[in-house]
Protein backbone atom coordinates (compact mmCIF):
# COMPACT_ATOMS: atom_id res chain seq x y z
CA UNK A 1 0.00 0.00 0.00
CA UNK A 2 1.37 3.34 -1.32
CA UNK A 3 1.95 5.63 2.01
CA UNK A 4 2.56 9.60 1.75
CA UNK A 5 3.80 12.12 4.69
CA UNK A 6 2.46 15.02 5.19
CA UNK A 7 3.25 18.02 8.13
CA UNK A 8 0.86 20.81 8.56
CA UNK A 9 0.60 23.59 11.52
CA UNK A 10 -2.64 23.79 13.69
CA UNK A 11 -4.53 24.98 16.58
CA UNK A 12 -4.98 21.57 17.94
CA UNK A 13 -4.42 17.99 17.00
CA UNK A 14 -8.21 16.97 16.48
CA UNK A 15 -8.45 19.77 14.16
CA UNK A 16 -5.59 19.60 12.28
CA UNK A 17 -6.46 15.80 11.33
CA UNK A 18 -10.00 17.07 10.40
CA UNK A 19 -8.95 19.88 7.88
CA UNK A 20 -5.71 17.29 6.41
CA UNK A 21 -8.89 14.62 5.98
CA UNK A 22 -11.41 17.10 3.88
CA UNK A 23 -8.34 18.59 2.21
CA UNK A 24 -6.83 14.82 1.04
CA UNK A 25 -10.62 13.55 0.83
CA UNK A 26 -9.70 11.19 3.38
CA UNK A 27 -11.60 7.88 3.68
CA UNK A 28 -11.54 8.27 7.83
CA UNK A 29 -8.91 9.34 10.10
CA UNK A 30 -7.54 5.86 12.08
CA UNK A 31 -6.14 6.31 15.59
CA UNK A 32 -4.95 3.73 18.23
CA UNK A 33 -5.05 3.69 21.70
CA UNK A 34 -3.45 5.97 24.44
CA UNK A 35 -0.44 4.55 25.35
CA UNK A 36 -1.15 4.31 29.29
CA UNK A 37 -3.69 1.45 28.24
CA UNK A 38 -3.87 -2.22 28.95
CA UNK A 39 -2.95 -4.42 26.19
CA UNK A 40 -5.88 -5.33 23.29
CA UNK A 41 -8.11 -2.72 25.34
CA UNK A 42 -9.29 0.50 24.34
CA UNK A 43 -7.87 3.78 26.05
CA UNK A 44 -9.47 6.82 24.49
CA UNK A 45 -6.85 9.53 24.74
CA UNK A 46 -7.67 13.38 24.04
CA UNK A 47 -6.84 13.18 20.76
CA UNK A 48 -8.95 10.49 19.65
CA UNK A 49 -12.06 11.97 22.38
CA UNK A 50 -12.19 15.02 20.27
CA UNK A 51 -11.97 13.47 16.70
CA UNK A 52 -15.37 11.05 18.26
CA UNK A 53 -17.36 14.51 18.77
CA UNK A 54 -16.16 16.55 16.17
CA UNK A 55 -15.01 14.46 12.97
CA UNK A 56 -16.77 15.02 9.56
CA UNK A 57 -15.55 11.53 8.56
CA UNK A 58 -15.31 8.53 9.68
CA UNK A 59 -12.96 7.39 12.37
CA UNK A 60 -10.70 4.29 13.23
CA UNK A 61 -10.01 2.97 16.25
CA UNK A 62 -7.97 0.28 17.72
CA UNK A 63 -7.21 -1.44 20.80
CA UNK A 64 -3.85 -1.12 22.33
CA UNK A 65 -1.20 -3.51 20.80
CA UNK A 66 -3.33 -4.38 18.11
CA UNK A 67 -0.68 -5.17 14.81
CA UNK A 68 -2.53 -7.19 12.46
CA UNK A 69 -1.58 -6.52 8.73
CA UNK A 70 -3.46 -9.78 7.14
CA UNK A 71 -6.87 -8.76 4.95
CA UNK A 72 -10.11 -7.71 7.03
CA UNK A 73 -12.55 -10.95 7.21
CA UNK A 74 -15.47 -9.49 7.95
CA UNK A 75 -17.91 -6.59 9.01
CA UNK A 76 -19.93 -6.62 12.01
CA UNK A 77 -22.60 -3.68 12.30
CA UNK A 78 -23.82 -2.96 15.91
CA UNK A 79 -27.36 -2.17 14.48
CA UNK A 80 -28.66 -1.14 18.03
CA UNK A 81 -32.57 -1.69 18.85
CA UNK A 82 -34.00 1.29 17.22
CA UNK A 83 -35.07 2.54 13.57
CA UNK A 84 -31.94 4.88 12.71
CA UNK A 85 -28.14 5.04 11.93
CA UNK A 86 -28.60 4.94 8.43
CA UNK A 87 -25.32 6.12 7.52
CA UNK A 88 -24.08 3.36 9.34
CA UNK A 89 -25.67 0.99 7.72
CA UNK A 90 -24.99 1.74 4.36
CA UNK A 91 -21.34 2.66 5.21
CA UNK A 92 -21.27 -0.92 6.35
CA UNK A 93 -22.93 -2.58 2.87
CA UNK A 94 -21.13 -0.71 0.70
CA UNK A 95 -17.45 -1.68 2.83
CA UNK A 96 -18.74 -5.00 2.72
CA UNK A 97 -19.77 -5.34 -1.23
CA UNK A 98 -16.51 -3.75 -2.01
CA UNK A 99 -14.03 -5.66 0.47
CA UNK A 100 -16.15 -9.01 -0.85
CA UNK A 101 -16.56 -10.00 2.90
CA UNK A 102 -18.94 -11.45 5.58
CA UNK A 103 -21.48 -8.76 6.83
CA UNK A 104 -22.44 -9.42 10.34
CA UNK A 105 -25.56 -7.42 11.72
CA UNK A 106 -25.34 -7.11 15.59
CA UNK A 107 -27.58 -6.10 18.21
CA UNK A 108 -26.79 -5.57 21.73
CA UNK A 109 -29.46 -6.01 24.80
CA UNK A 110 -28.56 -4.83 28.18
CA UNK A 111 -30.83 -6.83 30.22
CA UNK A 112 -30.15 -4.63 33.53
CA UNK A 113 -31.51 -1.74 31.77
CA UNK A 114 -34.30 -3.77 29.74
CA UNK A 115 -37.15 -4.13 32.32
CA UNK A 116 -38.78 -6.88 30.54
CA UNK A 117 -35.71 -9.09 28.87
CA UNK A 118 -38.07 -11.22 26.94
CA UNK A 119 -39.36 -8.47 25.36
CA UNK A 120 -36.27 -6.54 24.95
CA UNK A 121 -34.52 -9.09 23.15
CA UNK A 122 -37.72 -10.30 20.99
CA UNK A 123 -37.92 -6.03 19.90
CA UNK A 124 -33.85 -6.56 19.22
CA UNK A 125 -34.37 -9.73 16.76
CA UNK A 126 -37.06 -7.95 15.48
CA UNK A 127 -35.18 -4.82 14.11
CA UNK A 128 -32.06 -6.80 13.38
CA UNK A 129 -33.83 -8.80 10.79
CA UNK A 130 -35.69 -5.50 9.88
CA UNK A 131 -32.04 -4.07 8.76
CA UNK A 132 -30.87 -7.71 7.53
CA UNK A 133 -33.82 -8.07 4.73
CA UNK A 134 -32.97 -4.44 3.77
CA UNK A 135 -29.33 -5.12 3.53
CA UNK A 136 -29.55 -8.41 1.84
CA UNK A 137 -31.41 -6.62 -1.07
CA UNK A 138 -28.40 -4.09 -1.44
CA UNK A 139 -24.94 -6.98 -1.70
CA UNK A 140 -24.46 -9.43 -4.61
CA UNK A 141 -26.58 -12.53 -4.15
CA UNK A 142 -25.00 -14.70 -2.50
CA UNK A 143 -22.95 -12.26 -0.32
CA UNK A 144 -22.78 -13.79 3.04
CA UNK A 145 -25.26 -11.59 5.34
CA UNK A 146 -26.09 -12.66 8.98
CA UNK A 147 -27.51 -11.72 12.28
CA UNK A 148 -26.80 -12.04 16.04
CA UNK A 149 -28.06 -11.01 19.30
CA UNK A 150 -25.94 -10.82 22.51
CA UNK A 151 -27.00 -9.69 25.71
CA UNK A 152 -25.97 -9.90 28.95
CA UNK A 153 -26.65 -8.09 32.49
CA UNK A 154 -24.19 -5.42 31.09
CA UNK A 155 -23.16 -4.67 27.52
CA UNK A 156 -19.41 -5.29 27.89
CA UNK A 157 -21.04 -9.15 29.07
CA UNK A 158 -22.99 -8.96 25.53
CA UNK A 159 -19.48 -8.14 23.43
CA UNK A 160 -18.06 -11.10 25.60
CA UNK A 161 -20.61 -13.45 24.30
CA UNK A 162 -20.13 -12.64 20.57
CA UNK A 163 -17.43 -14.59 18.71
CA UNK A 164 -14.74 -12.35 17.52
CA UNK A 165 -12.27 -13.24 13.98
CA UNK A 166 -9.28 -11.94 14.32
CA UNK A 167 -9.50 -10.15 10.90
CA UNK A 168 -12.65 -8.25 12.14
CA UNK A 169 -14.23 -4.63 12.23
CA UNK A 170 -16.78 -3.48 13.86
CA UNK A 171 -18.96 -0.41 12.40
CA UNK A 172 -21.01 1.60 14.76
CA UNK A 173 -23.02 4.77 13.97
CA UNK A 174 -22.85 7.81 15.71
CA UNK A 175 -25.30 9.17 18.56
CA UNK A 176 -28.73 10.45 17.44
CA UNK A 177 -27.48 13.63 20.03
CA UNK A 178 -24.38 14.35 16.94
CA UNK A 179 -25.13 17.03 14.61
CA UNK A 180 -25.71 16.73 11.01
CA UNK A 181 -22.77 15.07 9.39
CA UNK A 182 -21.03 14.88 12.24
CA UNK A 183 -19.41 12.35 15.51
CA UNK A 184 -20.52 12.00 18.69
CA UNK A 185 -20.09 8.44 20.25
CA UNK A 186 -22.91 7.77 22.64
CA UNK A 187 -23.20 5.63 25.99
CA UNK A 188 -23.36 2.54 24.43
CA UNK A 189 -20.42 2.86 22.18
CA UNK A 190 -18.58 3.75 25.19
CA UNK A 191 -19.42 0.91 26.86
CA UNK A 192 -18.67 -1.21 23.60
CA UNK A 193 -15.15 0.16 23.69
CA UNK A 194 -14.06 -1.32 26.93
CA UNK A 195 -14.60 -5.09 26.11
CA UNK A 196 -14.01 -5.12 22.43
CA UNK A 197 -11.25 -6.96 21.08
CA UNK A 198 -11.21 -5.93 17.64
CA UNK A 199 -11.01 -2.28 15.40
CA UNK A 200 -13.79 0.00 15.34
CA UNK A 201 -14.91 2.41 13.37
CA UNK A 202 -17.34 4.97 14.03
CA UNK A 203 -19.62 6.66 11.33
CA UNK A 204 -20.80 10.54 11.32
CA UNK A 205 -24.67 11.36 11.32
CA UNK A 206 -25.46 11.73 7.89
CA UNK A 207 -22.60 10.39 6.19
CA UNK A 208 -23.14 9.84 2.77
CA UNK A 209 -19.82 8.70 0.51
CA UNK A 210 -19.72 5.79 -1.99
CA UNK A 211 -15.88 5.06 -1.88
CA UNK A 212 -15.64 5.83 1.93
CA UNK A 213 -13.60 3.18 4.39
CA UNK A 214 -13.25 0.76 6.16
Amino acid sequence: MPAKFHVREADSFAGGLIDAAAEFEAGLIAVGAASAGLFKRYTVGSVANALLHASTVPVALAPRGYQRTAPVTRLTLAVGQRAGAEAAIETAIRAAKRRGVPLRLVSLVELDAAGDAGEAINAAHIHANTVLTAASGKVPAGHEVGVAVAHGRTIEEAIDGLEWDDGEILIVGSSRLAERNRMFLGSTANKVLRALPVPMVVVPRDYDREDSAP
